[in-house]
Formats: C-alpha cells, structure tokens, sequence
C-alpha cells in the first residue's frame, strides 16, 4: 500500500510498503479483538444503568432545595402557572412572574408577597424575541440572574385542522413553541458559565400521541419535547462539563386551567382531571427531584412506553377502548 511521507527537505514522497499476510491477518485479529471489548464494555455499562434506573425508580432521590433560587415563570398570571408560582415561593425562591396579562401577573406577585414571599412582575410577549431580551435585561439587573426557567405559557386552539385559521396555527407554534427557543437563548447562556440551573418545559400528553381536534397543538408539544432532548444532547455532548444544567420535560393529560373546554372521559376514575393543584404538586416534585421527564398521571408514562414496542394499530385498540380527549370548541 502507499503512504505519504513528509521529509525535512519539506518535499513529500510516496514510498511503497509491502504488507504481508501474517500482517494483515494480526491487524484485522487485533482490530477484532478491540471491537469485541468495545461490545463488551457497552453491555456492562447499558446494565448497570439499566439497574441503577430501577434502584431509582423504587428509592427516588431526595428532592432538592430550592430556596433562594430565581425562578422565572412564563404564563404566571392564571392556572398552573401561578399554582407553580405560590409553590416555589413557599418553598424559599424568589419569584419572577412573567404575563402579557399584567393585572393577572400582579395578583400573583400580591399573592405571593402577603405570604411573605418574594416576587416581581413582569409584562412581557413571549412570542417577540426583542422584548424576551429586553426583559432578561432588566431581570439580572433587577433580580439576578435565573436559576431555574420555566417555559408554561401556552394556548390551545381546540378543532377540526381544516376548521383551524392561519392566525390560530401562526400563534399556537409562536406561543407554544418558538417562545422556549426566545427564552432559552436570553437565559440558558449565564446558567452555562455558572454551571448551574434548571429548564421546565410544559409539554402535554398531546406532544406523545396524536389527538383529534388538536392537530397544531399536538405539532407544538411534539416539538417541545424534540427541543428538550436536543438541548439536553449539546448540553451532554459539549467538551465543557455542563453536569450541573438540568432538564425537565411536563406532558400532563387534562388539567382543569379553563384551556380544555369540551373534556371527553370515558373512565374518570382512570383518566382523572386534575386541579392545577394537583398537577403542579407532581410538577414541583420532578423539578425538585430532577426527573427528566414525567407524565401525569405518571402511569401514562409506562403505558406509552410499553404500547410503542407494539404495532401501530395494537394501542390503537387501547385508544378507541378509552375513549378519551377533547371535544371541539
């Protein structure tokens, strides 16, 4: 075979080696041998994840203090958001309130504040990258630097795709979607050089399967969820060690928050509507616990889990057997 040769001269030659067989037999053997032990080592390593997740599964980890850390709410004005807003302020953070809705986001600053809890409000549309930058602006001279963000505001348009307007589809994705890209750029840069925060994307269980009447919103919970995986992938695979940025993904079922009008549940002892409450409790807990995704009810997450090994048309028959979703508006 050839090789190129550099000399001191700075000229190269091509100089020809011969190879004999024993050679050649010795390097595939070794290079055999060496992908062997690679093999080997991506079992061992698979396994033992593989029975450590399951020690975690029955011994969860303890959950984690969030007291004194800034935590950035989008959406706080009504519902869960502001049900995560009085929750983390309870438990010792210090509270950013951000709604286009200012006389909302200020009675959950004023909520907050009678308790004793710390707050500020901030007006803000989400869907504008220059005001999400002006506004980060004003937060780390004001407040600090975030902590923790979670990405909550949303809107749900809820009907046939064909009976779904260009404004509606524009604004589900601008709301749902490219406003975790607005917020991520303007904040998850000073969580990199601290090596410190926590990301919380509200996602749905219409971002895990298709659901009829929701067509542009299950696009956009898809898409949250793909966005997640992403940032947590450059996060795990930069040179950098970002070991202490956390990620964690929400895909509630029906959450009683005024958005699903026409709730259709076949079984409500199976598919229960929560309380904003309830939800944000489990909520609050994968957060402080540092899940990297849940489902709630958290059952959901094994049953889809389980179904997706199977032929798309067997969970259908689960599906239709259910019989749940939402009505159209």
């Amino acid at each position: 075979m050839w090789f190129n040769v550099s000399i001191q001269s700075g000229k190269r030659k091509n100089i020809l080696f011969f190879e004999t067989d024993e050679q050649g037999i010795g390097m595939k053997i070794y290079q055999g041998v060496m992908m062997t032990l690679e093999v080997l080592v991506l079992i061992v390593k698979m396994y033992a994840t593989w029975f450590h997740c399951i020690y975690k599964f029955f011994v969860p980890p303890e959950p984690k203090s969030v007291k004194g850390e800034i935590v950035l709410i989008t959406g706080a004005g009504h519902g869960m958001g502001r049900e995560m807003a009085l929750r983390f302020a309870k438990l010792g953070s210090v509270i950013v309130c951000v709604d286009i809705n200012q006389s909302g986001n200020q009675e959950t600053v004023d909520i907050i504040k009678e308790a004793k809890g710390k707050a500020h409000s901030y007006l803000c549309d989400v869907t504008s990258r220059d005001a999400i930058n002006e506004m980060a602006d004003k937060i780390r001279k004001e407040v600090g630097e975030v902590s923790i963000l979670v990405n909550n505001a949303g809107v749900m348009p809820c009907k046939p795709l064909l009976q779904t307007g260009e404004k509606e589809i524009r604004v589900a994705f601008e709301v749902n979607c490219l406003a975790h890209l607005w917020m991520l750029q303007a904040f998850l840069p000073a969580m990199m050089e601290r090596n410190h925060g926590h990301i919380v994307a509200m996602s749905s269980m219409a971002g895990v399967i298709g659901l009829r009447n929701l067509v542009p919103y299950c696009g956009t919970k898809f898409a949250v969820r793909g966005m997640m995986e992403a940032v947590h992938e450059e996060l795990r695979e930069d040179p950098r060690n970002f070991s202490g940025i956390k990620l964690t993904c929400i895909c509630p079922y029906i959450v009683d928050t005024g958005l699903c009008k026409n709730p259709k549940i076949k079984f409500p002892s199976l598919m229960k509507i929560l309380s904003p409450q309830e939800a944000v409790e489990h909520i609050v807990d994968a957060v402080r616990r540092e899940y990297h995704e849940i489902t709630i009810p958290s059952s959901l997450y094994y049953i889809n889990q389980m179904f997706r090994v199977f032929p798309r048309s067997v969970p259908l028959h689960i599906k239709d057997f259910l019989d749940s979703g939402l009505e159209a508006q």
